[in-house]
């Protein structure tokens, strides 16, 4: 397959679900060969992430994830992308032993909000992971933006979400997402950053406005672009 650009996904596989949706729905194309040439790894044994940030234990989903990407590159994709968030930490050691571009969901989605709203206070809800390891706390801040994340009680309604509703095959519990976009609104967000996969589910799923920012977007619009395609 000539030109592919590779996926690695699996966390979680709705996440990748989405992902290949909305890079099908937003390219214009008349025919099956006008789409983006994709090859999606779906590697649903990855260790966890976030646990492995937390534990300070990161050789098991480094290894994996070098593991993955070099499969990829040696299949001859053009350029790779992750479709988790937290996974990132790890993808930011790797990328420089990669011979092909790695397309980061963090950066891109830093650029984008910075000129949306230039200087603006932006909340990053995201796992206990992502936000220990201020992966989108530094990209925000590198585009002049002023990250804002939420207080212990407000965090575990965010990890409450990912894991024990979306992760599990479950819908949004809307009693524990009030609580959150209440939190964000008292903190005077400009935007919301859904800065983890599970939650660019809820926004679909929910039809959630433009308030909230989705990476997941932002990471295949910049695909479709890498690919020469145009977005729509």
């Amino acid at each position: 397959m000539k030109d592919a650009i590779g996926v690695i996904g699996g966390m979680g596989p709705l996440a990748s679900q989405l992902f290949y949706k909305m890079i099908t729905e937003h390219t214009a194309a008349e025919c099956d060969q006008d789409h983006v040439p994709l090859l999606i790894l779906s590697d649903v044994t990855m260790p966890d992430r976030t646990g492995a940030i937390l534990d300070g234990k990161y050789d098991a989903p480094y290894n994996r994830l070098m593991e993955d990407a070099k499969f990829l590159e040696e299949y001859g994709c053009t350029a790779v992308v992750v479709t988790c968030n937290t996974a990132h930490f790890f993808m930011d050691m790797i990328e420089h032993e990669l011979r092909i571009p790695f397309i980061s969901m963090i950066r891109e989605s830093a650029k984008e909000v910075a000129g949306l709203h230039p200087g603006s206070v932006v909340a990053v809800l995201a796992t206990d992971g992502t936000v220990k390891a201020g992966l989108y706390q530094r990209a925000l801040e590198t585009e002049d933006l002023i990250p804002w994340v939420p207080d212990a009680d407000i965090q575990k309604e965010v990890m409450y979400q990912i894991y024990d509703r979306i992760k599990k095959g479950l819908p949004c519990d809307k009693a524990s997402w009030q609580k959150i976009e209440d939190a964000c609104l008292e903190a005077g967000c400009s935007r919301v950053l859904l800065a983890c996969t599970e939650l660019s589910v809820i926004k679909s799923d929910e039809k959630l406005s433009d308030w909230y920012i989705d990476p997941m977007e932002i990471l295949a619009k910049r695909v479709i672009e890498f690919s020469g395609k145009k977005y729509q």
